[in-house]
């Protein structure tokens, strides 16, 4: 089983392989792919969290912010549906 995603490549029984292109994650201690699929996240939760860990290094911080507050805004309306 291969499953790619825009920047990662996972293969059954292996790690995440680390990002590939830019520095915005790959300084990181943990890797936002990993810590959101070993907490098994779901998409718009694994959003949040990928905006907020480089709105600082991207070089966009307001959009990246925006971004990470569009899918919490997602979040409330979903919990509020309940």
């Amino acid at each position: 089983m291969q499953i790619e995603l825009e920047n990662y490549q996972y293969h059954e029984g292996s790690k995440l392989k680390e990002q590939v292109g830019g520095d915005h994650y790959s300084k990181l201690a943990i890797q936002p792919v990993t810590y959101i699929n070993a907490n098994g996240l779901s998409y718009l939760q694994g959003n949040v969290i990928k905006y907020i860990t480089r709105f600082k290094s991207k070089g966009t911080p307001l959009q990246d912010l925006e971004k990470a507050k569009h899918y919490i805004d997602m979040l409330i309306e979903l919990e509020d549906k309940k």
